[in-house]
């Protein structure tokens, strides 16, 4: 199996979003690529890489061979490079609605790599893939920035198989009151910092504010359970700071 096999699959609709909330949001990762992964490196004081393991651990539970992942909100492509590194047999079909992070991802494939993995630009919301051809998905840090959640979840649904894993990787809000009160502090003193380091302090102002404001884990599993999904559950990661959703297709 090669990216070509990825490739066939593909429909006409390949692209990116256009409405206005996600040309912002697509405008804001395309302004801050090149300190995208320094600052997620830094700003989680390298755990991020840690987390990105426990979602490509989950998404496939049992043999690989010949099997397809869909990494969405793939962004720079270190979910796209965790799960070929877990699952080497597997196929990565990569999309993201900001193409310049994709291009900035590509930059990190082997030759080996480029023969199982194929980036696309497109919406999570209107995939340009038939029903029932991916075996497990992933994503990580991008279901806050997609509006409306529910037509992302119902695509996820979609293009799964029957069994087929989707596995989202987002913020908590933090397990207990100390948590709590260190991660909002963090959020709301130090990121806006670490924005007008990077010459973008409004694209990390919008980044605290979408964590701040996202749902509950029990709350975005039972959009999930909305959507058709079966068996949901959720890990408390780093005291809940980071939860790791995992919900099968029924």
């Amino acid at each position: 199996m090669n990216a070509e096999n990825s490739q066939e699959l593909l429909e006409e609709k390949t692209g990116t979003a256009t409405d206005a909330h996600a040309a912002k949001v697509s405008g804001l990762f395309a302004r801050i690529v090149k300190w995208y992964d320094p600052l997620n490196r830094l700003l989680s004081l390298g755990l991020d890489q840690g987390w990105r393991k426990c979602l490509a651990d989950a998404v496939l539970p049992g043999q690989a061979e010949g099997k397809r992942v869909l990494d969405l909100a793939a962004g720079t492509l270190d979910v796209t490079l965790a799960v070929r590194k877990r699952h080497p047999a597997a196929q990565v079909l990569a999309m993201d609605f900001c193409p310049p992070m994709l291009v900035h991802g590509q930059k990190k494939l082997s030759g080996e790599d480029k023969d199982f993995v194929l980036s696309v630009g497109a919406d999570a919301r209107a995939l340009p893939l038939p029903d029932a051809c991916m075996d497990g998905l992933t994503m990580a840090f991008g279901i806050r920035n997609i509006a409306p959640r529910s037509a992302s979840f119902a695509e996820m649904a979609r293009v799964l198989k029957p069994r087929g894993r989707a596995c989202i990787l987002e913020f908590g809000t933090g397990k207990t009151r100390i948590w709590l009160g260190v991660y909002n502090f963090y959020l709301k003193r130090i990121l806006p910092v670490v924005g007008r380091l990077s010459g973008d302090p409004g694209a990390y102002a919008y980044l605290a504010k979408s964590i701040i404001e996202f749902p509950s884990a029990a709350a975005l599993s039972d959009e999930m359970r909305a959507a058709g999904f079966k068996r949901i559950y959720h890990i408390p990661l780093c005291s809940g700071i980071v939860c790791l959703h995992v919900a099968e297709k029924g």
